[in-house]
């Protein structure tokens, strides 16, 4: 899932396949950070997941994640991914998270336009930051800060 849409479109700006060694390294890093992996699943076939993780690496962004969400091509706008993504919401929010972040493809109006429905605010766009497909691309930020008590 994540090849055909993070390597083979713009859904994210990395070039190079992963292989299963690279994806238990990076279950296993965000399980030892207590960060979630959401999987959809139907009997035996994975529609998709869902993950968040570090923002940034300072520790004044402790309480902000920057989070992801890829469903299987064919299993997309059938619901999959708001159900991972209400459920990262929830999940964080039970964890003193106070912020989610979403990097989105400028170009990408359907996610961009998904998470605003999932309550996400445009928040910023950095132009050509990214280069893949042999062209410079551009970034959105979206944010969901949760309401309720703040740290002090």
């Amino acid at each position: 899932i994540y090849n055909e849409a993070g390597v083979g479109t713009t859904a994210s700006y990395a070039i190079e396949p992963v292989t299963l060694a690279d994806r238990v390294a990076w279950f296993e890093r965000l399980n030892a950070a207590d960060f979630p992996i959401l999987v959809l699943a139907e009997g035996d076939q994975i529609l998709g997941f869902a993950s968040y993780g570090t923002f940034r690496a300072l520790a004044g962004y402790n309480h902000t994640v920057e989070h992801s969400v890829y469903i299987r091509p064919g299993h997309r706008a059938a619901g999959g991914g708001r159900m991972l993504v209400n459920a990262l919401i929830d999940y964080a929010r039970g964890r003193g998270i106070h912020a989610m972040v979403g990097v989105i493809d400028a170009d990408n109006e359907a996610s961009i336009a998904f998470h605003e429905r999932l309550g996400f605010q445009v928040s910023g766009r950095l132009p050509e930051v990214g280069r893949k497909f042999g062209r410079w691309l551009s970034i959105v930020f979206v944010t969901l800060v949760f309401e309720g008590p703040h740290l002090d």
